[in-house]
């Protein structure tokens, strides 16, 4: 996937934004409290090399500076049925900027448009009424709930899951 909007492009990663990805989010715990990602305590120890391997994991890119300033994940697919999960996340000094809005929507016109998936959901932990937001600003409408869905930060968590399906857009 590659899209552009007015002030982003999101693509795939390069080994060039290893710096970007660990400053804004594996090395800052406030981001991590909302998306699940491996903490790194150092860049040495951020072992970033995996992520470039994988075909599902987009940098979202300041269309100015070209900076890693958050990621956008394709988190499971389900082909039979034309749905995708995504999921995303983007550092601290970029919140409450509208620039998640804008990445989302750029890749939900990008799946409507030009693939096959009909249905994209995404899901936030309860306490992420940011996520919720950028959903709900996408077009996004609550799908379901999954108690206890995973252990992350040594509790069990709760998502959320909203939805858009193409006749939506």
């Amino acid at each position: 996937m590659r899209v552009e909007t007015e002030r982003l492009v999101v693509d795939p990663l390069q080994a060039s934004d290893k710096e970007d990805y660990f400053t804004n989010i594996s090395h800052d715990k406030t981001v991590l409290e909302t998306f699940v990602c491996r903490y790194a305590e150092t860049l040495d120890d951020f072992d970033f090399a995996p992520y470039l391997t994988r075909d599902d994991i987009f940098a979202i890119r300041h269309k100015t500076t070209g900076k890693l300033i958050g990621i956008f994940v394709e988190c499971e697919k389900d082909e039979a049925n034309h749905s995708l999960e995504i999921g995303y996340g983007i550092g601290r000094a970029y919140w409450n900027q509208g620039y998640m809005t804008e990445a989302v929507n750029a890749a939900l016109q990008y799946y409507f448009d030009k693939t096959d998936y009909r249905t994209v959901y995404a899901s936030f932990f309860p306490e992420n009424v940011a996520s919720k937001r950028v959903m709900e600003k996408c077009g996004m409408t609550f799908s379901h709930v999954c108690e206890k869905e995973f252990t992350y930060l040594g509790r069990e968590r709760d998502l959320i899951y909203y939805k858009i399906t193409v006749s939506q857009t």
